[in-house]
């Protein structure tokens, strides 16, 4: 058997550029101009069987599972018994011999719940994988840590999925999150503070920007008007005119601001409803903003309504 240094292929030593001829039932790699086996051995990865959708036998043939967990400690290799059709499977009774018996403890069920809740709520928001494997990995630290007994494990499910989510540069509101969990917003909130402390972790803080992109594209804005909200966003939060309110309630008042001077316009309860705050709080941003107009549209803006003439609230 000869190699060719460079890509480290199989060839005939005397015919280095002949086909080799592949035998599947010997697993032989022979040379199609003198014959020599250059190659046994050879693995098969083709499957064992075909399988047909109108099938309806109840015989499996797989003789193997599915892909080892590592985040769990070794029950998802389990072995299953097959059911037994000769007499030397059944008792004196008439029962089965053996039988297949539940190994996997406590412990790892309650890890694949978890994860299993955690793909669920990922899937209900588009979440990439790289998210919910991070997630896994943090709902597995806690709960191998002990550190939130007595806290359910939906709860610190969907803190992970939340914390997730900001480590992993694309976070999601804490309403985002509570939409498609069982839990409400302050469990949801508390367990995150909790997992932060005991972790020993820290996630960077929300600006407006990580929204604005989402919130103007949902609400079907050009791309004009989201530069102008998110400039506005930005230099509200430079220059302080918005002290102690959230970036959340920021950007949607920035995106009121642009759409009411653009020919685009979307009503406070249109952009209240996605970006998950009340009417009330966008107007007591847009308020302490409305003042400072003139300074917060970028100098290239378009305007078709005056900022005269924009809503005062």
């Amino acid at each position: 058997m000869a190699n060719t240094g460079r890509f480290n292929e199989v060839s005939c030593p005397y015919h280095p550029e002949a086909h080799l001829i592949e035998d599947y039932r010997a697993g032989d790699q022979i040379c199609s101009e003198c014959g020599l086996v250059v190659g046994d051995r050879v693995i098969d990865v083709g499957s064992e069987w075909r399988t047909f959708s109108n099938e309806k036998a109840n015989n499996d043939p797989s003789r193997v599972g599915g892909p080892e967990n590592p985040l769990l400690n070794g029950s998802d290799l389990s072995t299953i018994i097959g059911p037994g059709t000769g007499s030397a499977s059944f008792d004196g009774f008439g029962g089965s011999k053996y039988q297949n018996r539940r190994s996997m403890s406590s412990s790892d069920r309650a890890l694949i719940n978890a994860f299993r809740e955690i793909s669920n709520m990922a899937d209900k928001i588009n979440l990439p994988k790289t998210i919910v494997e991070r997630a896994n990995v943090l709902f597995k630290q806690v709960h191998d840590g002990k550190n939130l007994k007595g806290r359910s494990n939906d709860a610190i499910a969907s803190a992970s999925l939340y914390i997730a989510c900001r480590q992993e540069g694309v976070p999601r509101t804490f309403k985002e999150i509570c939409a498609v969990s069982k839990i409400s917003k302050k469990e949801i909130g508390r367990c995150f503070k909790l997992i932060l402390k005991a972790l020993e972790t820290q996630v960077d803080l929300i600006t407006t920007g990580d929204f604005m992109s989402r919130f103007c594209s949902n609400l079907g804005l050009p791309t004009s008007a989201q530069k102008a909200a998110t400039h506005i966003a930005r230099k509200a939060v430079d220059l302080d005119i918005v002290p102690g309110r959230s970036p959340i309630s920021v950007a949607a008042a920035a995106i009121y601001m642009a759409s009411q001077a653009s020919e685009d316009k979307r009503t406070q309860k249109e952009i209240g409803d996605i970006a998950g705050v009340a009417d009330v709080t966008i107007r007591q941003s847009y308020k302490l903003m409305y003042p400072h107009a003139k300074e917060l549209f970028p100098e290239d803006f378009k305007f078709c309504t005056p900022i005269e003439m924009l809503p005062q609230l």
